[in-house]
Parts: C-alpha cells; sequence; structure tokens
C-alpha cells in the first residue's frame, strides 16, 4: 500500500486524522482481500472487486466512508476501472433519501410517509443491477399518491446533493455576458477539461475521454453546454459509457451506455420492462441546477428524450425566466 501518498491525500480532502487512520485500515484490509484472490489494486479487474465488496457487506463493513475511501485509493494508483465502477456504486446513495425529504416538503409528511415506508433498498455496496425494482416502486407510489406535474418537480431537486457554491463561476459569467456567453464559456471550458483527460488518460468524473470523445462533444454542443434557442436552453448529456457509446450499433446497448442512473441503468439491459421514463427528471434537477444558480431562482426543466424512454440520448430543455434573456 502506498500509505505516505494515500494518508497526503486523505487531508488534502480535508479528513481528521482519526479519519485519515480509518481510511487506511479500510484501504488496507481491502487490499488484503484482493491478495487472497491472486490480485492487487493496480492490476485487478472489476470482479475480485465485486467479490470483495461482497465480503465488506457481509461483514457489515460496508460504510460509504469505507467504500470512499477505497475509491480515492483506487483512483491514486490509477486503476480507473475500480474507481468508475465505484463510483457508480456510490452515485446514488442520497438520491431515496432526498427524495423523501423532498417529498415531504412539497406534498407533506404523511404523503411521503405513505411512499416511502416499506420500500426497501439494496445495502451500501450492492452492484447497479440491484437498484430497478426498488426505484420503480418509488416512481409508482409517487404516481399512486400525487399529480404527474408534482412528480416530477419532486423528482428534479437536487437530490445528488450538489453543492451549489459549484456554480457560482457560471453566475458571474452570465452577469458579465448574458446567456449566450455563458453557453459558450460553458462549451469552451468543457472542451478545454475533456482534451486535457484524453492527454492525461484520467477520468472526467465516470467518463474515460479519448479524442473522438473530444470531437462528438465539440460537434454537439448541447453535451453538458446548452444551446439557446428563443427561451429555451436545449441540454443533452454526455453518455455515460462515451467510448463504448460511440462504438456501439445496436440500440439497446447504446441507450445502456448513455444512461447515468445508478438506480435505473441496469433495468435496459433487463428482460422486464425498464423503470419509468419519468424517473429521469431527477436528471433533469441534475441538468437545470447550475441554471437555477445563474438566474438565482428556480427553473424549469422539460425531460425530451431519455434512454429510460427508448431513445438513444438524454436531452431537456430549460426555460429562461422572464427578464433573463
Amino acid at each position: 500500500m502506498k500509505e505516505p501518498e494515500f494518508r497526503a491525500l486523505c487531508v488534502d480532502r480535508g479528513l481528521s486524522e482519526q479519519q485519515t487512520a480509518a481510511a487506511v485500515q479500510a484501504v488496507r484490509g481491502f487490499e488484503q482481500s484482493l491478495e487472497c484472490h491472486g490480485s492487487s489494486f493496480e492490476s485487478a479487474d472489476t470482479g475480485p472487486l465485486r467479490d470483495c465488496i461482497s465480503r465488506l457487506m457481509a461483514r457489515g463493513e460496508n460504510s460509504s466512508a469505507n467504500l470512499l475511501a477505497i475509491t480515492r485509493y483506487s483512483n491514486m494508483v490509477g486503476n480507473y476501472a475500480f474507481y468508475i465502477y465505484l463510483l457508480g456504486v456510490l452515485g446514488g446513495q442520497t438520491v431515496v433519501p432526498s427524495l423523501r425529504e423532498r417529498t415531504a416538503e412539497l406534498a407533506g409528511e404523511a404523503t411521503s410517509d405513505a411512499v416511502f415506508d416499506g420500500i426497501e433498498l439494496p445495502p451500501l455496496g450492492s452492484p447497479q443491477e440491484c437498484y430497478p425494482e426498488s426505484t420503480e416502486q418509488v416512481v409508482q407510489r409517487l404516481r399512486a399518491s400525487l399529480q404527474e406535474d408534482t412528480c416530477k418537480d419532486i423528482l428534479a431537486g437536487n437530490h445528488h446533493r450538489v453543492p451549489v457554491q459549484a456554480f457560482d463561476g457560471h453566475r458571474e459569467v452570465y452577469c458579465r455576458a448574458g446567456i449566450d456567453g455563458l453557453l459558450k464559456y460553458r462549451h469552451e471550458s468543457l472542451l478545454l477539461e475533456l482534451e486535457e483527460h484524453a492527454r492525461s488518460g484520467k477520468p472526467w468524473y465516470e467518463q474515460r475521454i479519448t479524442p473522438e470523445v473530444v470531437d462528438f462533444v465539440r460537434r454537439n454542443p448541447e453535451i453538458q453546454s446548452g444551446v439557446r434557442v428563443g427561451n429555451s436552453i436545449f441540454v443533452a448529456k454526455i453518455p455515460y459509457s462515451p467510448v463504448a457509446y460511440l462504438g456501439e450499433s445496436d440500440v439497446r446497448m447504446k441507450r445502456y451506455h448513455q444512461c447515468h442512473c445508478p438506480l435505473a441503468r441496469a433495468s435496459i439491459l433487463d428482460e422486464a420492462p425498464p423503470v419509468s421514463s419519468l424517473f429521469c427528471y431527477c436528471s433533469g434537477g441534475y441538468e437545470k441546477l447550475v441554471f437555477d444558480v445563474v438566474f438565482g431562482r428556480p427553473v424549469t426543466v422539460e425531460v425530451l428524450e431519455s434512454a429510460l424512454a427508448g431513445d438513444i440520448r438524454c436531452r431537456f430543455r430549460i426555460e429562461i425566466p422572464e427578464g433573463c434573456a
């Protein structure tokens, strides 16, 4: 284990001495499990990783802190397959608790309890294929209890708990250059980031970036940036697995490689019906958040296309509030 380097990383992430010691212990224990498989952090594929996570779960050691420590260490040593898999495992953990809170805020505690009581989520660390059943249960209970527009409003919150301060710079650009200047800035900044990740080989969030991916985004300025038409901004998501997406011709697999949702994407490959595309308003909430901050008020989002609905891209319309264009 590269303990000194990992301790420095933990300190850089703001962990206390006690938290750092616990993170080191988690990584060391996981490394020993990998060695039992004849593998290591640097060389293992995701098969041993999944087996070792199952052992953590069986021992009750599958805390978010332990899994996050293993995720950070995997990234540090350059095992990006581990890193991306673990991000997918951890990515949805805030969503259902946040949905429950937002349902209580918008529809009352009694309705929230009626929707969420009795729904059993898979234990933390479970692979993505374990989540669609409970996700669809949430959607169907919301639909049974509330009008569709209220369901959309509940789903379109900041359920990944992204700090809104992350977009203060975007608001500054908007105040200085207007909406068209902001969208140009977003696209150009994104391309610079992607080009750097294509050069370094390091993942951009959960995405592996190649020159072909950069060219794809360059040709499609809606992707993670936005194109304005009148009082609407059209935004599309970069595929979750863009390299696989660009090389795929099968529609179902292309949809799977497009979808980002850790709670629903596995359903695209199931024989059973996929999770309802209404759930894609959760993704819409993620995409509109930057514009909530930019315009200083909540904006309206509409899901136009989504992988869960059978489309090969996920595309949204953001309504520019009156007086903000």
